[in-house]
């Protein structure tokens, strides 16, 4: 295999990719995508690629225990020296396919091409030992808190965090759940093709489609990723997740609405509520920081053909008073700046990037958001908030001390179609991702008397 061959297969692609990551805190999805878009791979290679990617986040933390007792001074292994052996090491373990002397081979490769020949006779010597000696397993890890961290990789301070809300059990069944890869959820525009009829179109371009058991007017894609398809072009479906499908639900928009969509980007959201407007003097004000996310708003708008109903502007939501008078909106969505925990399966790299002081940073914007919003809601109207993160302290929490300074405001259990979707004593929603295998979620719905 030749130097540029080596330099344009997945496993080369991939440790840069993982590379950037770590030293960058750049996000995996963003760069795959960039990697897919500048090298000519086939099918197979951008599949490899992807899962390189993905099951080395999943699993470092577990990686680097296996590979601690291989390695006497790891503070002298550079870090792209460092994702070649998580690599190399996930694959021996976890990929079946794939021959241990494959992997060994290419590892040494990239090592020689990368660096010189004595960094690939490291590389060489520790997968050659893993290799003979095997690995240990977590399992003899006596300390309960570390031992679920690694052996799912997540950092101490989640699992504490997890157990201290929901306990021991629970918290084993989130990051479990959380290890998995997400699935492919199509949002269909029921007021334009029938969830049977995109079915039937899917069906017959090639794509296995089955209803959400979650979201009314969801289907999960069981291959492929259906953004070809016909039904994507002409703006009858979306990739959303079904969980997030459930705020257009919660929302109940009534024909003629005026919402606030106060932290709108990328659109999904304000997109699927646009849709229940369908066509009358409704409208969905959606507002967001980002310039460049807010363009992201207007192109999902135009190709759903809802772009009649959005009104896209540049705002921070907690200044909303300086720009919009009192009781000017019927219903409020507050799909507040969170730290993406729940949204983990999908970027598993988030796990990594986070700490409990950003829970607490966070904590207090979204009580801000929702501070800022609420003079804004006529009498009677609607406020949903929600996020995609799994923890209490930016969910119920949140909740809790906005109800103590709003008492105008009262808890109504939140709606959804599909009545198996569990709520809590108090009528919320905690959806956390191994209930259906969704992204974990949070909604809310409040009332203003």
């Amino acid at each position: 295999m030749t130097t540029n061959n080596v330099k344009q297969s997945s496993r080369y692609i991939a440790v840069t990719i993982l590379e950037k990551i770590e030293k960058n805190q750049s996000f995996s999805n963003l760069l795959l995508t960039e990697a897919v878009k500048n090298n000519r791979l086939t099918d197979k290679d951008r599949g490899l690629l992807t899962e390189l990617v993905y099951g080395v986040i999943q699993n470092k933390l577990l990686l680097d225990y296996q590979l601690e007792p291989f390695i006497k001074q790891p503070n002298k292994v550079e870090n792209w020296v460092k994702q070649l052996l998580r690599l190399s090491l996930y694959q021996m373990t976890q990929l079946d396919k794939i021959p241990t002397h494959a992997v060994v081979n290419e590892a040494v490769r990239i090592a020689k091409i990368r660096g010189h020949k004595g960094i690939a006779g490291f590389v060489n010597g520790v997968l050659r030992s893993v290799d003979r000696k095997g690995v240990r397993s977590p399992e003899v890890i006596e300390d309960s808190i570390k031992k679920i961290s690694i052996t799912y990789s997540f950092p101490v301070w989640i699992i504490e965090l997890l157990i201290e809300e929901v306990g021991i059990n629970e918290t084993k069944k989130i990051v479990q759940s959380l290890s998995k890869r997400a699935k492919v959820s199509l949002r269909v525009n029921t007021q334009r093709v029938t969830l049977d009829e995109a079915i039937i179109q899917l069906n017959e371009e090639g794509y296995d489609v089955r209803k959400s058991k979650v979201a009314s007017e969801g289907l999960i894609c069981e291959n492929g990723l259906p953004v070809h398809s016909k039904l994507f072009t002409d703006g009858l479906i979306t990739v959303q997740d079904e969980s997030s499908m459930l705020v257009a639900e919660a929302m109940q928009i009534k024909s003629g609405d005026q919402i606030l969509d106060a932290c709108a980007a990328p659109g999904g959201k304000t997109t699927h509520m646009a849709t229940y407007l369908n066509g009358t003097d409704g409208m969905v004000t959606a507002l967001d920081l980002n310039k460049n996310k807010l363009k992201k708003v207007r192109e999902n708008a135009e190709r759903l053909k809802v772009s009649s109903q959005i009104k896209a502007m540049q705002m921070d939501a907690r200044k909303v008073n300086e720009k919009f008078s009192e009781q000017s909106f019927d219903k409020i969505l507050v799909d507040a700046p969170c730290s993406g925990l729940g949204l983990m399966k999908r970027k598993p790299d988030i796990r990594y990037q986070k700490t409990l002081d950003d829970i607490y940073s966070l904590q207090t914007i979204q009580g801000d958001i929702l501070n800022s919003v609420a003079p804004l809601l006529k009498e009677g109207g609607r406020l949903i908030y929600s996020t995609c993160t799994v923890t209490l302290k930016e969910n119920n929490e949140v909740i809790e001390t906005f109800l103590k300074k709003h008492t105008d405001f009262k808890l109504e259990p939140v709606f959804t179609f599909n009545k198996s979707v569990q709520l809590s004593e108090k009528g919320l929603l905690n959806l956390y991702p191994h209930y259906f295998d969704t992204d974990g979620f949070f909604i809310a719905s409040l009332v203003k008397r």
